[in-house]
């Protein structure tokens, strides 16, 4: 939510429009209606800054902001967890935006400087990537770029949609692999995007009834998934490992080897991951 205001934050050019902007933790935010120096603190923004095509407004991002490749040539500012605060403020920001993994006290440290920092995070089903690419838009000033890229998405997923079966065939299941080994099992439950990833190429997740991430091993070795989905980087160390190793899926070679960017941040990458996943499906 957006609405004009003449207040401006203390320290800020007296010749910057500000406007009220309400953020996703629900704080009320005075933001420059056209930013000029923009720190991202999280890999999910800096990428959709990118696709809005407003880059060149960012002069900090994390060391975890690595896509597109042209992010690394940005000015890092630290770590996500472990933000260097004094590094954001010599950089002289007119604003900052952030995820969700950013501690309170690095938000109040800015706030004591003077430097506006609004808050956009990941949202639980698919469709609030669309709402995440509005706000940013919004703050960027890039509301136009921001409409025609949901327009586009909207109607990319209008064409995914048409192409899916309409019979009452089961779906192949899908167990996606966020971590695995002596730390626990770990997955991706029915209250995510990721599993509105899964169900949109056309699979079925087999941890759809959880909540949480937390999933026993006896559940996936039960559960026997036709798929195992998992981080590129992963995947080979999964497949010989005891006791995944002996999985059907793992047996008959039907583990789906995905950038974990596509599918782990709430980008418009995540195209690609259902069309990624569709096509490893239907082969």
């Amino acid at each position: 939510m957006v609405t004009v205001s003449c207040n401006a934050p203390s320290g800020s050019p007296s010749n910057q429009a500000y406007v009220t902007f309400v953020d996703d933790y629900q704080r009320t935010v005075e933001v420059p209606t056209c930013p000029k120096r923009v720190v991202s603190t999280s890999p999910a923004v800096t990428e959709i800054i990118f696709a809005l095509h407003a880059d060149s407004l960012l002069i900090g991002r994390t060391d975890f902001c690595s896509y597109p490749p042209e992010a690394k040539k940005i000015p890092s500012i630290g770590g996500i967890s472990n933000l260097n605060v004094e590094k954001i403020a010599s950089l002289n920001p007119d604003l900052v935006i952030s995820g969700s993994m950013i501690p309170q006290k690095c938000h109040q440290q800015l706030e004591k400087m003077g430097i506006p920092i609004a808050c956009v995070i990941e949202k639980q089903q698919y469709e609030g990537l669309y709402e995440n690419i509005a706000k940013i838009g919004q703050l960027v000033g890039c509301t136009r770029q921001a409409d025609s890229l949901i327009a586009h998405m909207r109607s990319m997923m209008g064409t995914l949609g048409e192409s899916l079966p309409t019979n009452e065939a089961p779906r192949p299941s899908i167990y996606y692999v966020v971590g695995f080994g002596p730390s626990g099992n770990f997955t991706a439950g029915g209250n995510s995007f990721i599993n509105d990833i899964i169900e949109m190429a056309g699979g079925h997740n087999v941890a759809a009834d959880i909540t949480g991430w937390s999933y026993s091993l006896e559940a996936l070795m039960q559960a026997d998934p036709e798929y195992i989905m998992i981080r590129r980087e992963d995947s080979a160390t999964f497949c010989r490992t005891k006791p995944y190793n002996k999985l059907t899926a793992v047996k008959t070679g039907k583990v789906i080897a995905i950038e974990s960017g596509t599918i782990d941040l709430q980008v418009p990458r995540n195209l690609q991951a259902i069309l990624y996943i569709r096509e490893k499906l239907n082969r």
